[in-house]
């Protein structure tokens, strides 16, 4: 479904690249998360996944992108966009600010993609519920808390059921019990085959219990790829700028104490650290 040869990237008069030699696989109905320290290469990555780079930030890039059958470089914004949705980090960058109220905004991309009336409608309460907008359909986008629009943001995307689905940091400024939510339905979309998804997320902990596959970015390569309580349990975090979860933290504590035997896998999550400590 995505791949990736060799890909460099510089922005405009940048001296370093912000994506180094990079080369990766992902195959359909993939969660896969992407993990790394500020700088790193994780939002590029996002931005050179959805066509953005190089169309719209221009730059010089290098390698071979390909993500559902579309050559990223080869082909416009508005030819990629009927097949990747990206959702931004700040969703104030994703309200049209073209639609009045929250019900219109979620519309708008429909419209433009011919989506018949009757499943247009059929398609927005489905999100609306999902986001627990219904409430607040009528109201204006700019009325909503950050939180609110964060979810408007996440949901516009959604209801253009994309076959690949990009998410730079999409949960940064959700409650835990929101955070949760968003990655619930991320999964099942996957698991359904649905889509496949790219999640660039700072939130180790809901990475480590929803995501299917963990890769790690540093300096804009590729420093590590594998199963989420490998790469998140592993001796190297701290060497990428990153920290474990409170439960590794903890169990490594009990094992550096001597209270657990060393060759026992560290936990990632709750649900493993009870296992491990039973």
């Amino acid at each position: 479904m995505i791949r990736l040869r060799d890909i460099t990237y510089h922005y405009p008069r940048a001296t370093t690249p912000a994506l180094d030699k990079l080369s990766l696989e992902v195959p359909a109905g993939q969660l896969c998360a992407v993990i790394g320290a500020n700088g790193s290469g994780k939002s590029t990555l996002c931005y050179a996944l959805a066509g953005f780079v190089p169309h719209f930030y221009r730059g010089q890039l290098s390698g071979h992108i390909e993500v559902a059958g579309i050559d990223v470089a080869q082909s416009s914004l508005a030819e990629i966009a009927g097949t990747v949705g990206l959702v931004f980090s700040n969703p104030f960058n994703q309200i049209t600010g073209a639609r009045f109220t929250v019900h219109d905004e979620i519309a708008f991309g429909m419209e433009n993609m011919g989506v018949p009336p009757d499943e247009m409608r059929a398609r927005i309460d489905e999100v609306l519920r999902f986001a627990g907008l219904t409430d607040l359909a009528d109201r204006s986008p700019f009325a909503l808390s950050g939180g609110q629009q964060q979810r408007l943001a996440i949901v516009s995307v959604l209801v253009m059921r994309p076959k690949v689905i990009i998410l730079d940091e999409p949960t940064s400024q959700l409650d835990p019990v929101g955070s949760k939510e968003v990655f619930a339905v991320l999964r099942d979309l996957a698991a359904a085959g649905e889509s496949t998804i790219i999640l660039a997320e700072h939130k180790l902990e809901w990475v480590a219990v929803f995501a299917d596959r963990v890769l790690v970015l540093q300096d804009g390569r590729l420093v590590a790829d594998g199963p989420p309580r490998e790469i998140l349990t592993g001796d190297n975090l701290h060497d990428w700028g990153l920290e474990p979860t409170r439960y590794t933290q903890v169990a490594r504590s009990a094992l550096n104490a001597g209270r657990r035997d060393n060759g026992e896998a560290l936990p990632a999550t709750l649900e493993a650290a009870v296992e491990y400590f039973r």
